[in-house]
């Protein structure tokens, strides 16, 4: 069991902050939500109806759509583009020894007959072309799934407020044309594509001993990837 945990720790412990920041994010949109009730004189709602409510769905939904977009975009990026000295990046050719292709742009065909290769490389074909690319594919699902989630249930809060305040409700696609959408939207991605450009120039200059993602503590700083 333990070799078992240490093995999984990383994303054990990853899944654990995520639980108990989703719990804290249902306490503290709680407690704000019936403030929000309380002052327009509307009746109070316990946990569960809460959980059902769309204040919790937009506000869930709405930092989900960003982080998956940060990591599909980040991910995609860094097939084609270089930061010569990060350790999020691919060597550039002057790096590399003559003729040396580095293990991320190996081409999976030669490896069809590795028994322990994954089944769509030895399938090979369009199935192997579709899983080279899978990660980014699935990371921008899970973002349009997520934005989708976010317009929904963004366009029956916003509806709400408007119904609260003398206004009328709006649909989805009404919705889609709010600035109040755009704004959450893009202060969010603001965010995300910040924290990749301090990772990707951060890590050019400094250190973390024992983390793949960034490089040895000893190697020069002009030295690209973390190999």
């Amino acid at each position: 069991m333990s070799k078992t945990l240490r093995n999984n720790s990383l994303s054990l412990v990853a899944g654990g902050l995520f639980l108990l920041s989703l719990v804290g994010q249902v306490v503290a949109g709680h407690a704000q939500y019936n403030d929000d009730q309380r002052e327009h004189g509307q009746p109070q709602a316990g946990y569960v109806a809460y959980l059902r409510s769309p204040h919790f769905f937009e506000a869930t939904f709405e930092n989900w759509e960003s982080e998956f977009l940060q990591m599909a975009v980040f991910i995609f990026l860094t097939a084609f583009l270089i930061q010569k000295g990060s350790a999020e990046s691919r060597k550039p050719e002057e790096e590399k020894q003559r003729g040396q292709v580095e293990p991320v742009e190996e081409d999976p065909a030669k490896h069809r007959k590795d028994p322990d290769a994954p089944w769509p490389v030895r399938r090979g074909g369009w199935v192997a072309k579709l899983y080279a690319s899978s990660l980014s594919l699935a990371l921008f699902l899970l973002f349009l799934a997520s934005f989708a989630a976010h317009v929904v249930s963004g366009a029956r809060h916003y509806s709400q407020e408007q119904l609260q305040h003398g206004g009328q409700a709006v649909g989805a696609l009404e919705y889609l044309g709010t600035a109040r959408l755009w704004f959450e939207s893009f202060q969010n991605w603001q965010s995300e594509f910040l924290s990749v450009l301090a990772i990707v120039v951060l890590s050019i200059f400094l250190r973390q001993r024992g983390s793949p993602e960034s490089k040895p503590v000893h190697v020069p700083h002009e030295q690209t990837g973390n190999g």
